[in-house]
């Protein structure tokens, strides 16, 4: 059981605690800062008022001599210079006549001049140190023939503001400390404690279950609460009790499911796109989609069989699985599919089994690195193997045939069409269809082979693609 002296401690340990002092102490400061500003403001006019109201008398009674004696300028001007001697306040005086002319400066200087005051009978102005303070009063408003523009000494209003408001800080630090500790404690006692009592069942939960444990007694559950809280901690053994019972069992389903899922879905992705894997795997059986347009390639490496005369099988298929992984590489790439190898030929379509509107370019350009892919093999194994591609762009019909070993095909006229322009091409060419060039004119170095008879079709027009156009 906590002690009192450890539960007051865990209170203020705890993060939630803190947060909750953090906020309450946040909001105590912003709402007084709110009241202090203006507060700061009248403090500040109040002060600067005092002096205007002590200038503003001395020279009320300078002008009531004025207007019984009928003083000359002289003589208000020794008046006035006279005032200020009496009067530390006044640091200085500017004199103006009723036409605006400067008549005397008395003293310090002020900043504000008759021409700034235009037809406004009082300017008020501080200067940025805030130890200057200037007043100018119009000859209106005096009932006189003198403009008069006072500056005074304002040094100690900072002083004065400055303990105004540390006196009131001081007060707002000590009202948000009391109603802070008070709100602790209040809310320490009533939640943030058994909340810190639950997280240590609920660690204790894990352990228990990491360890298959069932029989296990909660502190929280000795504490009989009437309150939402109690309900949770009745909900919280319930299901205690529930998962503990079935958790082994979960445990060593998933981990056979698992396992078998991963043999099927790591068997499926080698043989067949992940769509239709996605679709066997649903359940359907007679997969078959219909694409409007697709671009086929078949590749055929001409000398590949006159060298496996020459040397060993292994060496043989060494050889083909580092040409074709070369060109699965490129497959993945240009994100098109590989639809099969038949001996040292390769097959691959652009569009399927997701339509992509630039289907004959990315197949374009996996033929292109598939004939660098050569050069570069040839080069790297002191061999002379050559490459024949074709090309076709058309609709065909794909999807997936037998019940054993089954296979991810295409059928249609365009991938017959594709085959026989590999077959009646040239060597280390890539020969397309017109289909195909429609799509890659303009954007690839095309030459046109002319008319050709192709078995089974019959007279076509056929081009070979050299290069990438170059970006102008």
């Amino acid at each position: 059981m906590f002690s009192q002296k450890s539960g007051l401690l865990c209170i203020f340990k705890a993060r939630l605690s803190r947060q909750i002092v953090l906020w309450i102490f946040a909001s105590i400061v912003v709402i007084e800062t709110v009241i202090l500003i203006p507060s700061y403001q009248r403090r500040e006019d109040e002060l600067m008022n005092r002096i205007e109201d002590i200038s503003l008398e001395i020279f009320n009674s300078i002008v009531s001599l004025t207007q019984t004696s009928m003083m000359s300028d002289d003589s208000f001007q020794i008046k006035v210079k006279n005032t200020l001697t009496k009067d530390s306040v006044i640091l200085g005086v500017a004199i103006y006549n009723s036409e605006g002319k400067l008549i005397e400066t008395i003293g310090e200087a002020p900043e504000i001049n008759f021409e700034q005051l235009e037809n406004k009978k009082i300017l008020r102005k501080r200067s940025r140190d805030g130890k200057r303070y200037d007043i100018a009063w119009s000859a209106d408003y005096l009932g006189i023939n003198y403009t008069l523009i006072a500056r005074h000494n304002a040094s100690n209003i900072q002083t004065k503001l400055y303990e105004y408001i540390g006196r009131i800080t001081l007060l707002v630090i000590v009202i948000s400390i009391f109603v802070t500790l008070v709100t602790m404690l209040v809310l320490g006692e009533t939640l943030i404690a058994p909340v810190l009592r639950l997280r240590d069942d609920l660690m204790a939960v894990g352990e228990a279950l990491s360890k298959n444990g069932n029989q296990v007694k909660f502190y929280s559950l000795s504490v009989q609460r009437q309150d939402e809280l109690g309900e949770v901690m009745m909900a919280f053994n319930q299901m205690f009790d529930r998962v503990s019972t079935e958790i082994e069992q979960r445990k060593q389903a998933e981990r056979f499911l698992s396992a078998e899922q991963e043999k099927s879905e790591a068997l499926l992705l080698s043989i067949l796109p992940e769509p239709i894997a996605e679709k066997l795997k649903e359940g359907k059986k007679n997969i078959a989609d219909v694409f409007a347009e697709v671009t086929i390639l078949f590749a055929d490496l001409v000398g590949f069989t006159h060298l496996s005369e020459k040397i060993n099988p292994i060496q043989l298929v060494n050889l083909l699985n580092e040409i074709f992984s070369g060109f699965d590489e490129l497959t993945d790439r240009y994100g098109l599919e590989k639809i099969k190898t038949i001996g040292d030929a390769y097959m691959v379509v652009g569009g399927l089994p997701e339509p992509r509107p630039d289907h004959a370019e990315a197949t374009a350009e996996m033929a292109l690195d598939m004939q660098q892919g050569i050069v570069k093999f040839n080069a790297q194994n002191n061999m002379q193997l050559s490459i024949r591609i074709g090309i076709n762009t058309g609709p065909v019909i794909a999807g997936v045939i037998g019940r054993k070993k089954f296979i991810y095909d295409l059928w249609g006229d365009a991938v017959n069409t594709a085959s026989r322009m590999e077959s009646h091409g040239i060597l280390n060419t890539i020969q397309i269809t017109e289909a195909t060039y429609s799509y890659l004119r303009g954007k690839y170095i095309l030459e046109p082979r002319g008319s050709i008879m192709i078995k089974g079709k019959g007279w076509m027009n056929t081009y070979f693609l050299i290069d990438r156009a170059k970006k102008i």
